[in-house]
């Protein structure tokens, strides 16, 4: 599935939407993210929850796996199988947003890294590496 300007995107997944994770652009083809803190995403007060985190990690890894499996024609569905999250900063009461980038995709496996960064891209509050197996779509 592409959008208008020939670039890859995809359809976030209810849990996405329920954390008010909407896509903001694409950059290269790869889906940008964004997130407002709201009382769904709130840990202790005015600081962004780490869970919030973890799940727009995912969600940023995920699209950018997606973009890079329909770029190449291939359909295959990714299964994560494990994440690695490391918290740098508080996330607070900012835009946020996230970007997730393909380091490798063989067959049957993918490596991915994101970030999540609020005022300075320079600076992320929370990156992971994340590996999936890619498997054949549901029958």
């Amino acid at each position: 599935m592409t959008d208008s300007a020939d670039r890859p995107c995809f359809a976030l997944p209810p849990y996405a939407r329920a954390l008010g994770i909407t896509l903001a652009n694409h950059e290269d083809g790869v889906p940008v993210l964004h997130m407002e803190l709201t009382d769904h995403t709130t840990g202790r007060p005015g600081y962004l929850h780490g869970g919030a985190m973890g799940g727009m990690l995912e969600m940023a890894a995920i699209g950018a796996l997606q973009a890079e499996l329909t770029k190449r024609g291939l359909d295959l569905r990714p299964k994560p199988v494990n994440i690695s999250i490391e918290y740098l900063r508080g996330g607070t009461n900012l835009p946020t947003f996230a970007k997730g980038q393909v380091v490798r995709a063989g067959r049957r496996v993918a490596n991915v890294r994101a970030e999540v960064w609020q005022a300075d891209r320079a600076l992320p509050i929370a990156s992971c590496w994340i590996n999936f197996l890619l498997a054949a779509p549901k029958p």
